[in-house]
C-alpha cells in the first residue's frame, strides 16, 4: 500500500498544517486539548516520508506559484503551522532545520508584544476542565454564560458553546470574561508560564522570537489578532481582526506578510464574506484547516490543508497527503447520490 499511495498524487499542491510539538516533560492534560500537537519524533518521521516520496517546497516557492511566476513541481507539499506557540521555535524549528525544509508559521497579533500571552480559548478550556461540578453563571461586560459542568464530555460541550458565544465580542471583553470565570470558579491562573514545559506548550511567541523564527529561515503568516471564530464575529470586528494582524506583523518583522490562515479553519468558522475580507486586507492567499491532499481544488483564498493530529499514524498521514481519503469521500458521496436518486 505504501508504494501505491504516492502514485495517486498528481500535479497540484498538498498543504499540511501542524499546531506545534509537545515539549519534553509536558504531561498531557486532556486528549482533546492536546490532540493537535505531535511529538518531535513523529514530526521528523512525517517530514522524512514527504522528502522521500514527494517534493517539499519552500514558502517562497509557494508564493512564486501563487503569483504565477513559476509552476509547481510534481507532488509538491507545503508545510504550515498554526497559532505560534513558543514550542514552534524551541522544539519544531530544530527538526525543520535538520531536515532542510521550511514552513509558514501562522501567528496571531498577540505575538508582536514582548510579553508572553496564551490563547484565550485554551485558558477557557482549562477553567471549565478544573472547575467544580454543578451549575454556574458567569457575567461580565454584558456577556452572560450559564451551564452545567459534570462529565468531561459536558465540559467540552460547554466550552465549545462558550467559544462560539465569546467570539461575538472583542478580545478585551473575552479577557474580562476569563477574569470573571476565574472568580466564579475560585481558581488561580490555569497556566504557569514560569514552568518551562507549560510555557513551551501554552505560551505564544513574542516579537523577539518571531524575528528569531525568520532568522532561522522560516516564514510568518497572519492568524488574526486574537483568534476568534470569525463566522461568529461581527463583520466590522472580523475585518479588523484580519487586516490588523497583517499590519501588526509587518510592523514587527519589517517584511511583507502575504499569507493568512483562518482561526479554527473549518466549514463552520469560515464564510464567503470572511474569504472576501482576507482578499480585501491585501493577503495573496488564505488557508483553511481541512479538505487538503492532492486532487482537490485550490481556490486562492480557501486553500485546503491536511490537519495533522496526534493520533494519526504514518500510513494515515500519507493517505491524506496523496488524496486517497478525499477520493474515497467523493466516491461515497457519489454513491449516496445515486442511491438516493434510485429510491
Amino acid at each position: 500500500m505504501a508504494g501505491v499511495l504516492p502514485r495517486l498524487a498528481s500535479r497540484g499542491l498538498a498543504v499540511v498544517t501542524y499546531h506545534g510539538v509537545l515539549p519534553p516533560g509536558y504531561r498531557s492534560i486532556d486528549a482533546s486539548l492536546d490532540g493537535s500537537l505531535i511529538t518531535a519524533e513523529t514530526l521528523q518521521q512525517q517530514i522524512r516520508l514527504l522528502k522521500e516520496r514527494y517534493q517539499v517546497i519552500s514558502p517562497d516557492d509557494a508564493l512564486a506559484w501563487i503569483e504565477k511566476r513559476s509552476v509547481l513541481p510534481p507532488r509538491a507539499v507545503l508545510l504550515t503551522c498554526d497559532d505560534g506557540r513558543s514550542n514552534c521555535l524551541t522544539d519544531m524549528v530544530p527538526v525543520l532545520q535538520e531536515e532542510g525544509v521550511g514552513c509558514i508559521f501562522f501567528v496571531t497579533g498577540a505575538s508582536v508584544a514582548q510579553s508572553r500571552s496564551v490563547l484565550w480559548y485554551e485558558e477557557l478550556f482549562l477553567h471549565f476542565l478544573r472547575a467544580r461540578s454543578g451549575s454556574f453563571e458567569i457575567s461580565s461586560d454584558g456577556v452572560i454564560i450559564r451551564g452545567n459542568l459534570g462529565s468531561p464530555e459536558q465540559r467540552r460541550a460547554v466550552w465549545w458553546d462558550s467559544v462560539r458565544r465569546l467570539s461575538e465580542f472583542s478580545a478585551e471583553v473575552r479577557r474580562s470574561f476569563l477574569l470573571a470565570a476565574r472568580t466564579e470558579f475560585g481558581l488561580e491562573s490555569p497556566i504557569d508560564l514560569q514552568s518551562p514545559e507549560s510555557c513551551r506548550r501554552f505560551g505564544l511567541m513574542t516579537g523577539t522570537e518571531l524575528r528569531q523564527l525568520v532568522s532561522a529561515g522560516m516564514s510568518v503568516g497572519a492568524h488574526t489578532m486574537s483568534h476568534p471564530m470569525l463566522s461568529r464575529t461581527p463583520a466590522a470586528l472580523a475585518a479588523e481582526e484580519i487586516a490588523g494582524s497583517k499590519v501588526a506583523l509587518e510592523s514587527v518583522l519589517q517584511r511583507p506578510v502575504w499569507a493568512f490562515a483562518y482561526p479554527f479553519g473549518d466549514s463552520q468558522s469560515v464564510t464567503s464574506q470572511i474569504l472576501e475580507m482576507a482578499q480585501t486586507a491585501g493577503f495573496l492567499a488564505a488557508f483553511l484547516n481541512y479538505g487538503g491532499g492532492f486532487g482537490v481544488d485550490l481556490p486562492r483564498y480557501s486553500l485546503p490543508r491536511v490537519h495533522v493530529s496526534a493520533g494519526m499514524s504514518l500510513s494515515e498521514f500519507e493517505a491524506h497527503i496523496c488524496g486517497f481519503y478525499s477520493r474515497l469521500k467523493r466516491a461515497i458521496r457519489s454513491s449516496s447520490s445515486i442511491l438516493a436518486s434510485d429510491s
